[in-house]
């Protein structure tokens, strides 16, 4: 890379001129701000106590012999202590000239070493997908594609919570007030079936908990003495003991989500190498807590409920099982980890999963340590902030929230508005309008979300992430496009891309594009060292911006010099072939034409 190299034979300058070790840490090579000419630049305020000059002074004496001795830098400019290289387009044709044919550019060579396991999605199966599950899984499959990338290998798997509280509680109702129904009789997906029943039991439950209040039971005993919830607990306890009966209804309503999910999944194009349950992993995570008992880092209260005492560390006291025996979310967690562990031994176990459980994790991974297992020091958190709607925050239980299958279907239908109104699908048939409604409305979807830093919270609105100008999805699609329409009419006239066609001099233009073309590698390592997408995402929006930029300011087809032609549609096809990779790792399709 070209920093590595000014930087190197800058410190061997300041060394040779000033004669002194200089700390490494002293000197930085870092882009030129876009409103200064020149490409990288060199603080120079650090050195001057070696240099005892101006910082002027030593930015130019340093700058004279950068120029003098280094073929790569051609010239410079000093404003104040920072001294702004330029350099030479010898380096940047030579860039074009190698990578320009390489299909995986950008891709580093895959390491020989242990796996990176990332959980992401992690649903329910008492209710649908939603928005917030929607970050979750972009951003988990985003990492995913990032990393493999950058040369790591990786696992994607799944956690489906299909045990627990929760899950009785969508069977209890079901049981109560369903009269048999089913996806086939009501005609809707067995996710969203399910949900209704979930928050069918929370409006009962409220109920019951207000007449209890009504007459004279304090709030916080009647949430817990409530009827409702009562049998919920008693439905676990048969679900845990094996009861035959329940364990029917379970695994049936269980395979109804199932199916939902996997078409939603589909359609947001999400996958996984392995799917874990926590029906399987729960016993392993009692198994663990019943040897930590045992060794006495663990202890039982009177009531037979097993804690871990964490108040030492800072935290508090975590219950671990249950008084009647059953387990808590923790719990499997437990074994999940373990057995994670025991099946790749990674170097790395990723958790995508929301800021509201940042103390979960916490009290996980030291709960682990008091177990003797050191691996869980490469155990992390992957925490992301919420998704909110311009009305506020999304409540499942009691069914606000917003469906990931009704999202997508109103990105689609937004997209095909949008599309129509700006004329970009006339010449399509209908077939071809539908796919292409489909890719934008969830180019959109994808690329609003993955381009907010995931510690952050998004507000998300629809309307705001289909624009055809702008930071968005659509934006960059419609730029991929653009690429390969100019290819389309070359083509049409007999003129083709030729790698080994380079100017003599570049056009201003045509050395920016470049200049973004080139940071590619960098920004997929960057983005695998941050585990953030939206490095990508910006990255590509700013690749976009410079191409349209060019585009619209130098003639391409138009150009009376056949070479510059083929090197100017070379370039164009480079920069698609980057957008493209880059929107890949983000989970997007880009169109061949719009």
């Amino acid at each position: 890379m070209i920093e590595q190299l000014l930087l190197s034979r800058a410190t061997a300058i300041i060394q040779q001129l000033y004669g002194t070790d200089i700390s490494p840490q002293l000197i930085a090579i870092q882009k030129t701000r876009r409103e200064f000419e020149g490409d990288y630049t060199l603080v120079v305020f650090p050195l001057l106590k070696s240099s005892k000059k101006s910082p002027e002074a030593t930015a130019h004496e340093i700058g004279d012999a950068m120029a003098a001795q280094v073929e790569e830098v051609t010239a410079y400019n000093v404003i104040k202590g920072f001294l702004n290289l330029t350099v030479a387009d010898s380096y940047w044709k030579d860039f074009y000239k190698n990578e320009k044919q390489n299909d995986l550019f950008g891709q580093h060579a895959t390491k020989e070493e242990a796996p990176v396991v990332i959980e992401f999605s992690s649903p329910n199966t008492n209710k649908p997908l939603h928005l917030g599950h929607v970050r979750n899984n972009l951003l988990g499959h985003s990492l995913a594609n990032i990393l493999q990338a950058a040369g790591r290998k990786v696992v994607r798997v799944n956690l489906v919570n299909d045990r627990g509280i929760h899950i009785c509680k969508s069977m209890l109702a079901w049981k109560k007030w369903g009269n048999g129904e089913t996806p086939e009789s009501s005609g809707m997906k067995g996710d969203q079936l399910v949900g209704k029943y979930y928050v069918l039991f929370d409006r009962f439950y409220k109920a019951e908990i207000k007449e209890l209040i009504q007459n004279g039971m304090d709030e916080e005993l009647a949430e817990k003495e409530a009827s409702l919830l009562m049998e919920a607990q008693e439905m676990l306890r048969q679900w845990e003991e094996q009861n035959p009966e329940i364990r029917q209804m379970w695994e049936e309503m269980n395979g109804w989500v199932y199916k939902g999910f996997d078409v939603t999944y589909n359609r947001l194009g999400i996958s996984f190498d392995k799917t874990y349950y926590e029906s399987d992993t729960y016993l392993l995570g009692r198994e663990l807590v019943f040897e930590g008992v045992k060794e006495k880092v663990f202890y039982k209260k009177e009531d037979g409920s097993v804690w871990c005492d964490l108040t030492s560390e800072g935290l508090d006291e975590k219950l671990l099982l249950r008084a009647d025996g059953t387990s808590v979310y923790i719990t499997q967690d437990l074994g999940t980890a373990q057995l994670r562990h025991d099946e790749y031994d990674p170097q790395q176990l990723i958790y995508v999963v929301g800021n509201e459980q940042n103390y979960h994790f916490d009290v996980l991974k030291k709960v682990l340590k008091k177990l003797g297992r050191d691996w869980s020091d490469g155990m992390l958190h992957l925490s992301y902030g919420m998704v909110e709607l311009p009305q506020g925050r999304m409540k499942s239980r009691e069914g606000t929230v917003v469906d990931a299958d009704d999202l997508m279907q109103e990105m689609a239908d937004t997209a095909r508005k949008t599309t129509l109104e700006l004329g970009k699908a006339d010449e399509f048939d209908d077939q071809e309008q539908q796919a292409l409604f489909e890719m934008l409305g969830l180019g959109a979807l994808k690329y609003f979300i993955l381009k907010i830093d995931p510690k952050k919270s998004i507000l998300f609105n629809p309307e705001e992430s289909i624009d055809f100008n702008g930071n968005t999805g659509p934006f960059i699609q419609y730029t991929y496009a653009r690429t390969r329409s100019l290819l389309r009419k070359a083509a049409e006239k007999n003129i083709a891309p030729d790698a080994a066609v380079i100017p003599a001099e570049f056009h201003p233009k045509e050395r920016a594009v470049l200049k973004i073309a080139y940071d590619f590698p960098a920004v997929v390592a960057e983005a695998a060292e941050n585990l953030s997408p939206a490095v990508i995402a910006n990255y590509t929006y700013e690749l976009a911006k410079e191409f349209n930029n060019f585009y619209q300011q130098v003639p391409i087809l138009r150009d009376a010099d056949e070479q510059q032609i083929v090197f100017r549609l070379g370039l164009s096809e480079f920069v698609g072939n980057i957008l493209k990779s880059a929107m890949q790792l983000l989970g997007i399709d880009v169109p061949e034409r719009m």
